[in-house]
Parts: C-alpha cells; sequence; structure tokens
C-alpha cells in the first residue's frame, strides 16, 4: 500500500485551515471512549472513519477528535450546489462529492484510490437496510463494497450528541472492522453486502449503548 504525501498543494488550504484551528482543541476538550483493548490500535495507514451524524458541525468535531490524521469527507452533492461551494468544500476540507441516490463509479474509485493510497477517508453513512423490501441503501452497500475493493478496515465511531455548547467532546470508538476476514471465502454478492452491512449496524448500536450507559452513570 502507497504511503500519502506528507506535502503537497492539494493539502495546502486544508493544512492551513486545521493548525490555525487548533486553539479549537482547548475548547472542545476531546476525549476518546474505547469499546476495548483492542480499539486503541493506532489510527494508521488507510481506513474509513465511519461515524453517526447529528449535525452539519460533525466533521469538524472529528478533525477535532482525530487532529493529526487529514480527513478525506464524503459529501453528497446538494452540499457542493455552487461553483464557489464546490471549490471551498474539495479544496479546504478534501471532500469527495457523491450522489448518495445514483452512486457512480468515478466517486467509487475516487474513494478506493485515496484509501489505497493510505489516507483516511471518513463517511456518516447514516442509510439502512429496509428488511420490508428487502432493498440496501446504495450508499450503505457501497462502503462495504469500497472497503473491500480497497482491503482497509472500517473503524465505527460515535459521537457523542452536546448538551451545551461548552460541552466537552467525546467519541466513542469501535474495533477495525475488515470486510474480507468476516466474509472470509464467501466472497462479496448481494446477500454478503447485506450481511456485512447490518454486521455493521451492530457495531454501531453497541458504541451507542457504551455512550448511554457512561452518561446514565455520570
Amino acid at each position: 500500500m502507497k504511503k500519502a504525501p506528507l506535502i503537497s498543494f492539494r493539502y495546502f488550504f486544508y493544512d492551513f485551515v486545521r493548525l490555525t484551528g487548533w486553539p479549537l482543541l482547548i475548547f472542545f476538550r476531546p476525549k476518546k471512549f474505547y469499546i476495548s483493548k483492542e480499539a486503541r490500535n493506532g489510527f494508521k495507514g488507510g481506513f474509513i472513519f465511519m461515524a453517526n451524524h447529528n449535525s452539519m458541525k460533525d466533521p469538524f468535531y472529528l478533525i477535532a477528535c482525530l487532529f493529526r490524521r487529514r480527513h478525506h469527507f464524503v459529501t453528497t452533492n446538494e452540499v457542493c450546489s455552487t461553483k464557489w461551494k464546490r471549490f471551498l468544500f474539495k479544496t479546504c476540507f478534501l471532500c469527495i462529492e457523491i450522489n448518495r441516490e445514483k452512486f457512480s463509479m468515478s466517486s467509487f474509485k475516487e474513494i478506493t484510490s485515496n484509501l489505497e493510497k493510505g489516507n483516511m477517508v471518513s463517511m456518516f453513512p447514516e442509510g439502512h437496510i429496509n428488511v420490508e423490501q428487502d432493498a440496501l441503501n446504495p450508499f450503505k452497500g457501497g462502503v462495504v463494497m469500497m472497503a473491500y475493493k480497497a482491503n482497509v478496515p472500517i473503524r465505527p465511531v460515535y459521537l457523542e450528541k452536546r448538551k451545551h455548547w461548552y460541552s466537552r467532546l467525546r467519541l466513542y470508538v469501535g474495533e477495525d472492522f475488515f470486510v474480507k476476514e468476516h466474509l472470509g471465502d464467501k466472497g462479496l454478492n448481494t446477500n454478503t453486502v447485506k450481511e456485512v452491512a447490518l454486521e455493521l449496524e451492530k457495531k454501531e448500536k453497541e458504541l451507542e449503548i457504551l455512550c448511554s450507559n457512561r452518561r446514565n452513570r455520570a
């Protein structure tokens, strides 16, 4: 796997915004809670950072929680609705634009290419499987297929919703999930993609319960 370049003109604006905003770490006081000892393993190489979505501020919260890595955020085309917004989000925040309803092959290749280069791709795939209609949300299935194609882990995390503007930022971190290891010899098809998506939803739920239990004890 190729390593992402440390210095690139593409990263200039992103690094400038990130480094000049470091004093916000003092305000947010980010704290990470790990679901197990294995979850404490370092965030190295290419992987998918999969988080729940509470508000439009979540990307900034994730950056604060994992400040030392560059986040390549996946965002919908609605966010990049104008040329100015597209330039801002893609240049300053390294966003990868996708169409949630019609996930294109070009978006798939751009994301997997970043993962194979050792970059971290951050996503908020809030889609779920529609059990009654036996239909899979295309974006949720795309996350599974991208991790499989790039052979990188998915790291599920859960952002606790902040009660007040001054509340401390808390992130609950799960273990790396390797799609290929989970499937073994079964390979990737419609049924196994659904199977993995359901397993990922279980991982997200476990982190949500960990968050709830900690709040109840506080």
